[in-house]
């Protein structure tokens, strides 16, 4: 099996949260090509997907260490960063990510820093500017309308899924919260 294919199988593994054998084929590719920043940053989502921020904040290090102009990188890191409570360095690498390739999800995490903050209110602006620059980015919808919901505005948060729910029809998270 080349090295991309053994990649693939890995995140296929992941995302059907067999653990353990994509952390194996992570690490197999960081034998296989040590200079990649694919076995390490495979490594680190799975960290992520157990909970295990330290380990993946260090794997994202090595990783960046050998793609530092990979936004999605900086991305991955800032949120283990911001689940570590190391809300500066969060923000630094959502900022880093936003400028290397100007992620969505960069973006919502930022909203979540600029909550985690306590700065409610700058967040809920953020959004709207977002949603406002890519208005087909469903996420943002439902975003807002998970915060509008928090907030106790319920027919706002319906307004947002509504929105949502016309952009992607078959959503189950969104046609659970219209529910």
């Amino acid at each position: 099996m080349s090295f991309e294919e053994k990649h693939k199988k890995g995140y296929e593994l992941l995302h059907e949260k067999d653990l353990d054998k994509s952390l194996d084929i992570a690490r197999d590719l960081q034998r296989i090509n040590p200079d990649a920043a694919e076995g390490y940053t495979l490594e680190a989502e799975v960290m992520q997907n157990l909970s295990q921020w330290k380990p993946s904040i260090d794997s994202l290090n090595d990783a960046i260490e050998k793609d530092g102009q990979n936004g999605r990188l900086y991305n991955l890191r800032g949120y283990a960063y911001l689940n570590s409570d190391q809300l500066e360095k969060a923000q630094a690498d959502f900022h880093k990510a936003i400028e290397l390739e100007d992620l969505p999800s960069a973006h919502r995490h930022l909203v979540l820093y600029k909550l985690m903050s306590g700065d409610g209110k700058a967040a809920i602006e953020y959004l709207l500017d977002r949603i406002k620059t890519d208005p087909r980015d469903v996420e943002n919808w439902i975003l807002m309308g998970d915060l509008m919901k928090k907030g106790g505005h319920d027919a706002k948060a319906a307004s947002y899924y509504e929105q949502a729910l016309k952009m992607d029809p078959e959503n189950e998270y969104v046609k659970k919260q219209l529910e």
